[in-house]
This record gives structure tokens, C-alpha cells and sequence, in this order.
């Protein structure tokens, strides 16, 4: 596996080391000792699974609450997303800072969200399945979100999201 550093602090895309050949591919998805020694030292807690039906399905932006806080890694089985993270760590130096990545099933690379930021993803095709590798069990009590359209943030998005659930429809804005 290969990892390029991003623009934000601590977020990698992890490209594949695919072997080809006339069966087809294989390639390692996760490693926990090349993890740890890379960007992943805790270990796997959750491995989610979602699928969405729609070009155009939202979800997010969702993160966890101290003590809860996850890092997770996003790998794209089929269709394609464009996953939005944001910075929310006070201590960071890109701290409240955004970047998106265009993820789907062909590019073989999956993307590294450290703890402490929030997540999103917008499908860009039908039938879009996502496996997410999460650092942290999952505590309903310590979920929290930003809205996709929170106009402090000024978020662009490649297509107008047009299915959100109500619960991302209206979490709160964003106070500085």
C-alpha cells in the first residue's frame, strides 16, 4: 500500500498495491502491522458497511464526541462517492479547514480520516456500496453532526444532494 499525504493534517489516500494478471487483480486492504506503522496504530473496533440506491444520497457530515472519537478508513466496493471531511480539532493547524476527495471502485485507493473529524459522503452513482474500517465502537449517545449546507463552512459539492435523512437535514449550524 502506498500513502500520499493530503492537504489536511494526518489524512492520507492509501493506493493499493494491485497485482494484475489474467484471472484478474488482488490487492492487500489492510495490513495491521503496515497500518500501524504508517497512520492507523489503533486497531480495527468496526468494520460498517452502507449502500445507497441513489445518485445523489447524502450522509453526514457525522462524527463522534470525546472519548469516542473514530479514525476511519473508506474503501468504495462499487459506484462512487465524493467524500467531504472537515477538520475539527482546536489543536490542529488546518483546524476547520475542508478537503474532498472523488473515491469510486475503480481507482483502488481508499481514504484515511483521522479522529477528530467530521465525515460526509455524496454518492455520484446508483447503487453505491461503501465499507468503512472504524477505529471505534459506535456510542449513539456521542453522535454528532455539521450540516452539508452550513453556509460558515461554504462547502462545494459536484451535484445537489437529493436524498438526506432528517437527522442530516437538521443538525445545527456551526458556532464559532
Amino acid at each position: 500500500m502506498i500513502y500520499k499525504k493530503m492537504k489536511l493534517n494526518d489524512v492520507f489516500l492509501i493506493e493499493l498495491d494491485t497485482k494484475v494478471d489474467d484471472r484478474g487483480w488482488f490487492s492487500r486492504v489492510y495490513c495491521e502491522k503496515e497500518q500501524a506503522e504508517n497512520i492507523f496504530p489503533e486497531s480495527i473496533r468496526q468494520i460498517n458497511s452502507s449502500f445507497s440506491k441513489h445518485k445523489g444520497t447524502l450522509r453526514g457530515l457525522h462524527f463522534q464526541n470525546k472519548p469516542f472519537e473514530e479514525s476511519k478508513i473508506i474503501k468504495v466496493l462499487s459506484g462512487s462517492v465524493y467524500d467531504l471531511i472537515l477538520d475539527l480539532r482546536q489543536e490542529s493547524s488546518t483546524y476547520l479547514q475542508w478537503e474532498a476527495f472523488e473515491l469510486n471502485s475503480e481507482s483502488k485507493e481508499m481514504l484515511y480520516v483521522p479522529k477528530g473529524f467530521a465525515h460526509s459522503i455524496l454518492t455520484l452513482e446508483n447503487d453505491t456500496e461503501i465499507l468503512y474500517f472504524v477505529s471505534e465502537f459506535y456510542q449513539q449517545n456521542s453522535e454528532s453532526g455539521i450540516r452539508w449546507d452550513d453556509p460558515y463552512f461554504k462547502f462545494s459539492w459536484p451535484i445537489t444532494p437529493k436524498v438526506i435523512s432528517s437527522k442530516d437535514q437538521n443538525w445545527p449550524l456551526f458556532q464559532v
